[in-house]
């Protein structure tokens, strides 16, 4: 009988018994108890020191090993170039494309907002669920109640937009935001050059103090050190500079619109250009806040919720109880982050199957090479070779080769780095903190190591269990590998399958609601249609505003499209606001009216809200347009003729939907404040519907206004033709300048590049999940080529007894390629369940398709069988020309 070894454990046992013995002994010649314990203590000092020799011995003796397994791990993978080389390239290409979508979800959901204590922002909303409103906007009098609530530290109002600059070296167009004066205080930023605006000033309009972008600081001003103090000119007022902001710094944006803010000025929101402040003119179209020290978030909304049914009851004529108002608050990073979570998500679970499909093909050759050293194995473990030192040596070859694999991706992605920012849609938020940082290395290590894990840990354990009697009797003439190792192949070779068919069925369902978007009748035609931006100024005094109404902007509308038609190539022109631009506007863009129907009316505080698109009479022909019944805005509908609108035929379903809306009569307020239209406007015509606000929506509401009767600040121009869109944006620019030198034009795009773009974070995640597909189907046929190749080998005698016995070629073909055929099925059954269950998940990222389409799961099925087979052929074809001689002589 062998003795067992003793460890530390054991010497902590013997040492205690001998103490309490010494102790006792002691106490019975007198001693007290005390005295007794320190005596027996001393007395086995020596004992102790013994144990803490015992357990640095036992320590040095696993480093030693470690080291030793290690040295070993090296030696064995240098004999292997080739197959070396294999696994740490797949390994190279899983961990980079894991991580680097990792570090896109990194910068856009994981990492927190680079603000002081993110965790204390919030965004505000105010919802009209009893008339189906979301997100409404806010009132001025409302905003100051929450500013008074003692719920939040800040509350800032923001309002984006274009701004006319003047006063640098040429007129330019750039994004601001008009904030409350303690906007970068909730926010806790301070200015690379001079101050932000004073949190406690009261001023009800413009401060008239503004802070710079560091880019428009370095573009526009020369990055002039004594910017301080000067003026320039917003909107034909003027400002006077008081800071400039850090390099880097982005606002709280969920669109590039709202993240490339290059100057920021702070209102009261209470003058002139605003109007005068009442509950019922929600002028503010999104408001975060900051939250008080201690409070979190639950419990504020239920100080929100309280306070909102105080002001119900104290203004029950601004809150009638049918619009049910609410107001929510929503953690500030879910609003930056916006809709694109379930996007990154999928592409992050794509790219973890591809590098889980890696690890399995690379467990299988393991396995086989496993089975070559079967021998050497058993000799190990004849000659006195623990199991655990086998299992740890080959778990160690498995760690190395895995480690070896992440750092040469890691190496991939640094070098790749400006590729990946390329691919990457600007539409996904916070790209600025893209970066390879120590999150983002973390992930990386741990992804190699749990794939060492996943691809060494069956191997080393088949490994370390060999027969000892089989195995020494091989003779050193290689192994075909035990009936488990066998098993475990093919249970690998499933799994891939499985796994396979679950991301090649993700990347079909996209495809084909790709493809339906793409196909989809748009109702309009962007081809050959050309898009320029300008912006009128809408100065702090209307007095001084030279486009203040319709008829004061209408000469300068006709001017600019008598000058435009002229130009070479130019067939038609027309003007519209940035609501009429198809697909290329955002919601700080839309023109939110209440709707008032004669015969239905209702106050504006219950009336529905409405997007309201102003365009000139040639808008509807220029974009092809199909008129359905009535008739389009002509030259004579001016702003002395009553005024008239356009809707299309979801407008006309809506709000009649068993009556002609010809001839029908609406009142249109503007929802953010602007002069109200008392007078009644009727509808002249209908329209198609067209997807001008999303290619996912068909039947959306819209209504067009004559921009001879009603007058609009942003402007776009259309232009049809055979252009040049290298000449086209100086030749528009200098017929507007010409009218009006001051105005900036800016924003030139096709409609084509517009249409395009609308759709990058859709093929962003096609063309990711499309790759890891394709990546993925070709492991799984080289998977079950591996195994079938394999199996052809083993079986090589076998085949050749066959063979001589007078077996047809046909039916060792047909042998062969049921074995692989019948993998194929298995791991097909299995990836059909698990792909109905990833298709419902995804189901919000699909159009036109259903998650559980026929068509895709047959299809894909079908497509990976044809794989399989296909990779069986080759060594099955191998194995029907076996020469039946040789074949014998193999065993």
């Amino acid at each position: 009988m062998f003795k067992r070894k003793r460890d530390a454990s054991d010497f902590d046992a013997e040492i205690e018994a001998h103490l309490q013995l010494e102790a006792e002994r002691l106490r019975a010649e007198g001693l007290p108890d005390r005295d007794a314990q320190a005596a027996a203590r001393r007395a086995f000092g020596n004992v102790t020191h013994a144990q803490e020799r015992f357990r640095e011995s036992r320590s040095a003796r696993a480093a030693d090993h470690l080291w030793q397994d290690l040295r070993y791990a090296l030696r064995m993978l240098r004999k292997s170039p080739g197959f070396s080389a294999v696994v740490i390239l797949t390994m190279a290409l899983g961990i980079g494309a894991s991580t680097a979508i990792f570090s896109v979800v990194d910068a856009t959901l994981l990492h927190p907002l680079p603000y002081p204590h993110p965790e204390q922002l919030v965004s505000i909303r105010d919802d009209l669920p009893g008339v189906a409103a979301q997100d409404v906007g806010m009132s001025v009098p409302e905003w100051h109640d929450l500013q008074r609530s003692g719920i939040f530290d800040y509350v800032s109002p923001l309002g984006g937009g274009d701004v006319n600059l003047t006063g640098a070296s040429h007129p330019e167009r750039i994004r601001f935001y008009n904030v409350a004066p303690n906007y970068f205080a909730l926010l806790d930023v301070k200015p690379q050059l001079g101050s932000s605006f004073n949190p406690d000033d009261h001023t009800p309009g413009f401060t008239l103090e503004a802070l710079l972008s560091d880019g428009l600081w370095k573009r526009s001003f020369a990055s002039d050190p004594h910017i301080l103090g000067k003026s320039l000119r917003l909107d034909n007022d003027l400002y006077r500079v008081i800071g400039v902001m850090p390099p880097g710094y982005r606002d709280p944006g969920s669109t590039p619109e709202q993240r490339n803010i290059e100057i920021w000025c702070a209102s009261g929101f209470a003058a002139d250009p605003a109007p005068p402040p009442q509950r019922s003119l929600r002028i503010l179209p999104g408001v975060i806040a900051r939250l008080k020290p201690g409070l979190t978030l639950a419990a504020a909304q239920s100080r929100i919720d309280a306070l909102v049914a105080s002001m119900q009851k104290d203004f029950p004529k601004d809150y009638p109880l049918r619009t049910a108002w609410t107001i929510r608050l929503v953690p500030l990073r879910e609003t930056v982050v916006g809709n694109v979570r379930q996007s990154l998500l999928l592409l992050l679970g794509a790219v973890a199957l591809v590098l889980l499909i890696g690890c399995v093909n690379i467990a299988n050759l393991l396995l086989a090479r496993a089975s070559a050293r079967g021998r050497e194995m058993a000799l190990r473990q004849a000659l006195g070779a623990a199991r655990s030192r086998l299992v740890a040596q080959l778990l160690t070859e498995g760690l190395l080769l895995s480690l070896a694999g992440g750092m040469a991706g890691l190496i991939i992605l640094f070098c790749s780095q400006g590729l990946l920012a390329q691919l990457v849609p600007d539409s996904l938020p916070r790209l600025n903190a893209l970066s390879i940082n120590w999150s983002v290395l973390l992930f990386a290590s741990g992804a190699s190591l749990l794939a060492g894990l996943i691809f060494g840990l069956a191997p080393a354990l088949h490994a370390a269990k060999p027969d000892l009697t089989s195995a020494l009797k091989q003779q050193g003439r290689g192994s075909s590998g035990s009936g488990g190792q066998a098993h475990t192949r093919r249970a690998l070779v499933v799994t891939e399958f499985a796994l396979s068919l679950v991301l090649m069925i993700a990347a079909g369902l996209l495809l084909r609601s790709f493809a339906d978007l793409l196909n989809v009748g748009l109702g309009f035609n962007p081809q050959k249609v050309m898009a320029m931006h300008v912006w009128l100024p809408i100065p702090n005094d209307p007095a001084t505003d030279i486009y203040r109404t319709a008829a004061q902007e209408a000469p300068f509308l006709r001017e600019i499209l008598r000058r435009v038609n002229t130009l070479p190539g130019v067939e038609e022109a027309a003007v519209g606001d940035m609501a009429a631009l198809p697909l290329g506007h955002d919601r700080d863009d839309l023109n939110p009216f209440s709707l008032i129907i004669e015969g239905h009316e209702t106050p504006d505080n219950e009336a529905p809200l409405v997007n309201v698109s102003i365009v000139t009479p040639d808008y509807f022909h220029l974009l092809r347009m199909s008129l359905v019944r009535g008739r389009l805005f002509g030259e004579f509908d001016d702003e002395k003729a009553p005024p008239v609108a356009v809707i299309n035929e979801a407008f006309a379903k809506t709000y009649w939907p068993h009556g002609d809306p010809l001839g029908q009569h609406l009142r249109l307020n503007d929802a953010r404040g602007g002069a109200a239209h008392t007078d009644w406007t009727t509808v002249v015509g209908v329209v198609a519907d067209a997807r001008t606000e999303s290619l996912a929506q068909s039947g959306v509401p819209q209504i067009y206004m004559d921009s001879y009767q009603r007058r609009s600040k942003d402007l776009a121009i259309f232009v049809r033709g055979p252009l040049d869109p290298g000449a086209i944006p100086a030749q528009l620019r200098e017929h507007v300048q010409a009218v009006n030198p001051e105005l900036p034009v800016f924003g030139a795009q096709t409609l084509d590049d517009t249409v395009s773009a609308s759709l990058s974070e859709r093929r962003f995640s096609l063309e990711m999940v499309a790759l890891f597909a394709v990546t993925a189907l070709l492991l799984a046929g080289l998977g079950i080529y591996g195994v079938i190749s394999y199996m052809v080998n083993e079986r090589t005698h076998e085949i050749g007894i066959r063979l001589a016995l007078g077996a047809g070629k046909n039916s060792i073909l047909q042998m062969v390629l049921r074995q692989g055929l019948r993998l194929a099925m298995v791991g097909t059954m299995a990836g059909l369940l698990a792909a109905l269950i990833v298709a419902r998940l995804m189901a919000g990222l699909l159009y036109g398709v259903r998650p559980t389409d026929p068509l895709t799961f047959v299809a894909v099925a079908l497509l990976l069988l044809v794989v399989a087979l296909s990779a069986c052929y080759i060594p099955a074809r191998r194995a029907i020309r076996v020469d039946p001689l040789v074949a014998l002589r193999h065993e």
